[in-house]
């Protein structure tokens, strides 16, 4: 009796299971970085400075480069800290 209950659950749980087939989805992401070329240069537009001046007195330009599309970046320093500034060639402040 032993026997015919055990092969009787055997048979029933083989028979019970059943194969299933799992997906996995898996997403990439691609990131594509766009740097600008900046070439540093030695000075910059007067109305830049009195921009720069006129946005943060007592401002002190350290470093100056600039782009093809006559965009400045300016590292700067305003009360012992530094910061970076971008502009325009009329002075206009960007935001990036």
């Amino acid at each position: 009796m032993k026997k015919l209950m055990i092969t009787a659950t055997i048979v029933l749980g083989t028979l019970s299971m059943q194969a299933g087939t799992t997906f996995i989805k898996t997403t990439k992401v691609q990131l594509e970085t766009t740097q600008e070329e900046y070439k540093e240069i030695d000075a910059v537009p007067a109305a830049i400075k009195t921009a720069l001046d006129n946005a943060y007195p007592g401002v002190k330009l350290e470093k100056a480069y600039v782009n093809e599309k006559k965009e400045y970046k300016i590292e700067i320093v305003v009360r012992d800290v530094k910061s970076v500034v971008y502009t325009d060639a009329q002075g206009n402040i960007l935001k990036k």
